[in-house]
């Protein structure tokens, strides 16, 4: 065949591109490694599987055959001399005590915990927070350069406007002095604005400043993480304001429960807001909190029942409880119903006009099941009867006034600060218990498994030295006995000892079949074939 009659030849009938198996079953080829080779592979872990089963199997094999005992056999201080036996019991008595003292303040550093960690009827630990609040003024009149304060202004672009900063730190030791942490606060402020400055002025560069040559980050508690809410209401007519705003308000936005990171918005130590004026104003600044559980305030007749006027709600309930216990109000004939005192009336007297704005049915029920019967109470019914009794807690505030005036801002920077110091529930650290040197247990698990090693060894040669001594006494008598013990066990263990034919001596067992009854077993199994191999056993042949 000719070049030309060969490219024709292509040109009109085309090839037909080859397929992998695979790929003709409409499945795509596996990638990677070929399939022989994934084949071998695929044997490969399924051996290294099966030996890691099977050293496992072993390891659990050898753990179960360990001798665990450390108890010192009777009668061993007679055999040996001198008062090692003695000795080692009173380390056994000691080990136990230190044992129980050992679990007891374990279980004491668990309370604890549970406590500190925000359980049922833990006190909240309270901090002391010191909030900064200052401001700055921008274009206002006494800061146009020298232009008269009874001359108009034409130019109405550069409105006179104030900044109001608010700040907020956890005041970690309480015997500090108050002028010292005002100067380290006033040191690091100025710090942190040179810091900001440099950085700006970096940004501004080509070259980015590296990343190595940054401090790290200080670790610390924000304000947002303490607070939900903050407002700032203006002591002032809204007609008044430039802007017509009587209000500031930051909420904190949702974040999720397994948040690793928290939003801008949820992670300051610092507010600001910007606002025109160019006169004086008081506002009232509110801090709403924010814990975990919620707090509530709890009304006159139940603060006087549980003593206390602010607690979250799995408290109440349980102090109410705690109350009905200590009283003796639950009936004899069911737990659940209480009988209601003079301060449980009080309580439960304002679910009456309460249950009228219930719009649930089923709720609704519940409300005239309540109140049917004002001097008992069903205990479940509780949680609906607190809901009149508890109301949201009012938020902190503090008073501030936004000075635009000269006098105030000639000042030093250290003397325009207003500081207030309020005291907000923080979560407590649980303590710490120093970690555990992998190697010294260790240690002690080898001491352990050494210990009952020899109490094994101590207890075979006990043994043994018994049967010897009883050898001794009397040979004759006791080789018979000890040949009478051995044929009657010999005898059982191969089911001759006539209790397979008295049915009244067979254990309810043997007459359950089945792998999974007696048998099934590998020792049944070893006996048939015993049988088997014995024919001339009258009635054993098969």
């Amino acid at each position: 065949m000719n070049p030309s009659m060969a490219s024709q030849y292509r040109n009109q009938y085309q090839q037909r591109v080859q397929q992998s198996p695979h790929a003709r079953r409409g499945q795509a080829a596996p990638a990677g490694l070929a399939p022989e080779a994934q084949r071998l592979e695929r044997e490969r872990q399924e051996r290294e599987l099966s030996r890691r089963k099977r050293e496992e199997a072993e390891a659990d094999k050898r753990r179960a055959t360990r001798p665990t005992d450390k108890t010192m056999p009777e009668a061993v201080d007679k055999l040996i001399v001198g008062d090692g036996v003695q000795q080692y019991k009173k380390l056994r008595e000691v080990e136990g005590k230190l044992d129980s003292v050992v679990m007891r303040k374990r279980l004491d550093m668990q309370d604890q915990v549970t406590s500190i960690g925000g359980g049922i009827g833990a006190l909240p630990k309270m901090k002391k927070m010191r909030i900064w609040i200052s401001n700055t003024v921008e274009n206002q009149p006494w800061q146009g350069g020298g232009m008269e304060e009874s001359a108009f202004d034409f130019n109405m672009e550069n409105e006179a406007s104030y900044k109001v900063r608010i700040e907020g730190q956890l005041v970690e030791e309480e015997g500090e002095d108050e002028k010292d942490e005002e100067s380290d606060y006033e040191d690091e402020r100025k710090r942190g604005e040179k810091e900001n400055v440099d950085e700006e002025v970096e940004s501004t560069k080509d070259a980015p400043k590296s990343a190595h040559s940054l401090p790290p980050p200080r670790k610390k508690t924000k304000l947002s993480h303490f607070f939900k809410g903050i407002t700032v209401d203006f002591d002032r007519n809204k007609n008044l304001q430039p802007d017509s705003m009587t209000q500031v308000e930051w909420k904190k936005p949702s974040i999720a429960p397994n948040a690793t990171t928290l939003p801008p918005g949820a992670d300051f130590d610092s507010l600001e807001f910007e606002r025109k004026s160019d006169e004086n104003i008081n506002c009232t600044i509110n801090f709403y909190r924010d814990e975990t559980p919620e707090r509530f305030l709890l009304d006159k007749p139940l603060s006087e029942l549980l003593d206390t006027t602010e607690d979250d709600r799995a408290s109440v309930v349980m102090g109410i409880w705690e109350y009905i216990k200590v009283m003796g109000l639950q009936q004899d004939e069911e737990k659940r119903q209480i009988q209601c005192d003079e301060k449980l009336k009080a309580v439960r007297s304002l679910f009456r006009p309460f249950h009228r704005f219930i719009v649930s049915i089923a709720d609704y029920g519940v409300a005239n099941q309540v109140c049917d019967n004002r001097d008992t109470v069903y205990f479940p019914h509780i949680p609906a009867i607190l809901a009149p009794h508890l109301s949201p807690l009012p938020p902190l505030s503090v008073s501030y006034t936004i000075r635009v005036d000269p006098e105030y801002h000639a000042l030093p920077t250290s003397q325009r600060y207003t500081i207030y110091n309020l005291l907000i529930p923080v979560p407590a650290t649980s303590p710490q218990l120093p970690a555990a040197n992998l190697n010294t247990l260790r240690e002690l698990s080898r001491y352990d498994q050494h210990l009952a090693n020899l109490i094994q060894v101590i207890s075979g040669s006990q043994r043994k030295h018994g049967f010897f001594s009883q050898l001794g006494r009397d040979p004759v008598n006791f080789t018979k006995r000890w040949m009478a013990s051995q044929r009657r066990d010999l005898e059982v263990l191969l089911g001759e000892d006539g209790s397979f034919e008295d049915g009244a001596k067979l254990n309810p067992a043997w007459n359950r079949g089945g792998r999974d009854g007696v048998w099934g077993r590998s020792e049944v199994s070893e006996a048939v074939g015993i049988m088997v191999q014995r024919p001339d056993k009258a009635g054993r042949a098969f």
